[in-house]
């Protein structure tokens, strides 16, 4: 993968990983949504987000329209796509208004009703509440959403799709030490060497001695060459997002994290709930029942490394999961 592919793509995940990290202390791990806002192209209506938390009245869209909304990043605009052409199939009403901006800008549509559905992570959106989880997993990440959103708002099923930190080696590394998992990385981290963002040691090296017990060699700052000391092995070990097209290109394999040592990051629906009606619900959530980070990872491969529309990629994954 180029890096002027992989570039952007890591930049607007190391953001959302920063904003986070401030935000959830008690999740230590995590990583938080969106990009930096371009302004909001949504037309005349004020850019400036309500405080987290604060409800805003909303007038039902004309003819019933259900406006789907998406981040400026790549991934978002084809989960937008993804809800967006699933409502469609139901025979609702759509439209579609992509690659707006950051999250300020997108709460506040949504809390307006000029947006009517979003797609989320639900950690990084709890972060940007201000809510906090003790335990890190999706059940109970929602659970505190579902406290701290405002009446008018609500968070939908789920899905099992993920774009969270990694720890991921090489086929060859996880063949010869045997890993599977972060656990395995236990009385073996001694011999390896460990790469990622500047701030990765900080913030990481601690937690991972607490829960797993695992102390590395060294730490190398590989930013976003990361992925490539990985498969180069210049490390053994990289902090990789789930969903990085890298992964697949390079052949990477992302350890498991039994322990939940990085909060959940599950791509989820968030509606404004007066317009959105069953029919809707039941779409956006048939869409969360089959996606899985393994498929979203595929899917990104398909838009970040051989350049396929978003809307076509949308199209072929839905009518492959019996969704259109």
């Amino acid at each position: 993968m180029s890096t002027s592919v992989s570039t952007p793509l890591r930049t607007v995940r190391a953001g959302r990983r920063a904003a986070s990290l401030a935000a959830l202390a008690a999740l230590a791990l995590t990583a938080t949504a969106c990009s930096s806002s371009g302004g909001d192209p949504l037309g005349g209506k004020d850019s400036a987000a309500p405080a987290p938390g604060a409800s805003t009245s909303a007038g039902a869209p004309a003819g019933g329209t259900v406006v789907v909304g998406s981040a400026n990043f790549p991934e978002n605009v084809l989960l937008g796509s993804i809800y967006s052409q699933a409502l469609k199939a139901k025979g609702v009403k759509v439209e579609e208004k992509f690659n707006i901006g950051s999250r300020e800008v997108l709460y506040g549509q949504l809390l307006s009703g000029s947006l009517s559905v979003l797609p989320e992570y639900n950690g990084s959106l709890l972060a940007y509440l201000g809510g906090k989880s003790a335990d890190p997993g999706t059940s109970a990440v929602n659970a505190e959403l579902a406290k701290t959103l405002p009446a008018s708002l609500a968070v939908l099923d789920s899905s099992p799709a993920e774009d969270k930190d990694t720890l991921s080696v090489s086929q060859e590394t996880a063949d010869k030490y045997g890993l599977k998992s972060i656990a395995d990385l236990a009385g073996k981290a001694g011999e390896l060497t460990i790469g990622g963002p500047p701030e990765f040691k900080s913030r990481q090296e601690q937690p991972l001695k607490d829960v797993y017990g695992v102390t590395f060699k060294e730490w190398k700052s590989t930013g976003e060459t990361t992925a490539n000391a990985v498969k180069d092995g210049s490390v053994q070990v990289g902090n990789v997002f789930s969903t990085d097209p890298k992964i697949t290109q390079l052949k990477l394999v992302p350890l498991t994290d039994p322990k939940n040592l990085f909060a959940a990051q599950n791509v989820t629906p968030l509606v404004n709930k007066a317009e959105v009606d069953a029919t809707a619900t039941a779409a956006l959530n048939a869409v969360s029942a089959k996606l899985d980070t393994a498929g979203l990872l595929a899917l990104m491969k398909k838009v970040a490394v051989d350049k396929e529309d978003p809307s076509a990629v949308a199209k072929g994954w839905l009518k492959s999961n019996g969704l259109s």
